[in-house]
């Protein structure tokens, strides 16, 4: 398996119910290492841009409008196969159908307040990281 980095957002309904520890303790528990993080609150034309893939998905406008309502945790993991092995600690989107002791099934409200997002593939996460983050600020 290969050492990847992949983006970890903690949504505004995690931190608004102040669960950012918790949630950073379990991740590192599974063995990864983390190489940046910072807190701060996205513009709605922020989460817009981070979100385009879903411009034309009926929930857009919901998903940006909720990303920019509060503050977020961003988060760079390193691992052995960190994108597909963080999406599952992370669980399914909905946290109704999420495994039990996954993120989003511990701390998630909704499908569309689920606490957390991941990068889903390596060209996400090439977008995603860089996005919040300037290499100055991976410190590995």
């Amino acid at each position: 398996m290969a050492v990847e980095r992949t983006l970890m957002l903690i949504k505004p309904d995690a931190v608004k119910k102040g669960v950012e520890g918790e949630i950073i303790a379990h991740v590192q528990k599974q063995g990864f290492k983390l190489v940046a993080l910072k807190k701060l609150q996205l513009t709605k034309q922020q989460a817009e841009k981070f979100y385009y893939v879903h411009r034309e998905r009926p929930f857009f406008d919901e998903l940006t409008t909720f990303m920019s309502s509060g503050p977020i945790v961003a988060m760079v993991w390193e691992g052995e196969n960190a994108i597909a092995r963080i999406r599952e600690i992370m669980g399914a989107t909905n946290p109704e159908e999420a495994e039990e002791g996954t993120l989003r099934k511990l701390y998630g409200t909704n499908i569309g307040e689920n606490a957390v997002h991941g990068s889903d593939s390596k060209e996400s996460a090439d977008y995603e990281i860089p996005f919040f983050f300037s290499g100055l600020e991976l410190v590995g």
